[in-house]
């Protein structure tokens, strides 16, 4: 055999029907059924998506503590509020930029740089 040689199975509708239909009584879990017919579990999941059963997508439950719950309420506060601030820095900046822009329209100076240079602003 080759390296490249694989076995590509291809099952038919009745067949998955059938593992879903198994699936569906409780018969056999899903790794049961996966065993018996050698089929992997993500092959399995690709059928369960394409029938549209989501009754038979294993569920995920989310077990926290009341610390957990109340640090993540804590650090989802924080970060609106470090928003917050970064919305209004950017909205000061802005404000400056414009302000310096005026002030060198006004006062005669070819650019904001030259201006910045003149009275020694860090870019």
């Amino acid at each position: 055999m080759y390296k490249n040689d694989k076995v590509i199975r291809r099952y038919s509708e009745p067949f998955k029907l059938k593992i879903l239909a198994e699936l569906t009584t409780g018969k056999h879990t899903k790794s049961e059924l996966c065993k018996l017919y050698s089929i992997a579990p993500t092959t399995v999941n690709e059928w369960i998506k394409k029938y549209n059963r989501k009754d038979l997508m294993n569920t995920r439950v989310k077990v926290e503590t009341k610390d957990e719950i109340s640090r993540i309420k804590a650090l989802q506060k924080e970060i609106e509020q470090l928003k917050k601030l970064l919305i209004k820095k950017d909205l000061d900046t802005l404000a400056l930029d414009s302000y310096l822009e005026v002030a060198a329209e006004d006062l005669g100076y070819k650019s904001v740089a030259e201006l910045k240079k003149k009275l020694s602003i860090k870019p």
